[in-house]
């Protein structure tokens, strides 16, 4: 059987022509989503720690921060200037650091002074709001002794000081 099938002319014309239509795929939904699965998102604002104790000495400060959230960070932006109570305390100079860790130690600071901080974090898909500003406080200088002043006697010493900061000292410990 299957000779004789082959033996047979087979007509293969088609007795109606095919109508296809002419159609253009829209790829850019497809598109999108992909070009979404590899951008990252743009972080969240990080949350900048209030002063530790023992952070600070007379001109340095170690200022610490973090993120709630998973978010990929390169870097951070760290900025910081003086605070204060003068009416143009706009015109004070404002520093940027960039740091890859979530601290940073700042020095040649004045002593016994206050300065305001704030981070932003960033990745390839930009930059971060600024963290809530907090106020940290570099520690007072060490008094100056008046030796001249120096009383004493069996029972009692009398020892004068005075201060080299501008800005009120709080209190002073005097150790033996």
């Amino acid at each position: 059987r299957l000779e004789e099938f082959l033996k047979k002319e087979v007509d293969l014309e088609l007795s109606t022509l095919p109508d296809f239509e002419e159609r253009v795929i829209d790829f850019s939904e497809v598109e999108q989503l992909m070009n979404s699965i590899n951008t990252i998102a743009a972080p969240c604002a990080p949350v900048i720690n209030p002063q530790a104790p023992n952070a600070a000495t007379g001109t340095s400060l170690r200022v610490c921060w973090g993120l709630f959230s998973d978010d990929t960070v390169e870097c951070y932006q760290l900025c910081y200037k003086p605070v204060s109570s003068e009416r143009h305390s706009d015109e004070q100079a404002e520093h940027t650091l960039k740091v890859k860790e979530t601290y940073c130690t700042i020095t040649n600071l004045l002593p016994n002074t206050q300065y305001e901080f704030w981070v932003s974090a960033l990745n390839a898909s930009g930059i971060s709001p600024p963290s809530e500003r907090a106020v940290y406080v570099t520690a007072p200088s060490p008094p100056t002794i008046k030796s001249k002043k120096i009383r004493s006697c069996e029972n009692a010493a009398l020892v004068c000081w005075e201060s080299r900061d501008i800005n009120p000292v709080d209190s002073y410990m005097v150790e033996l």
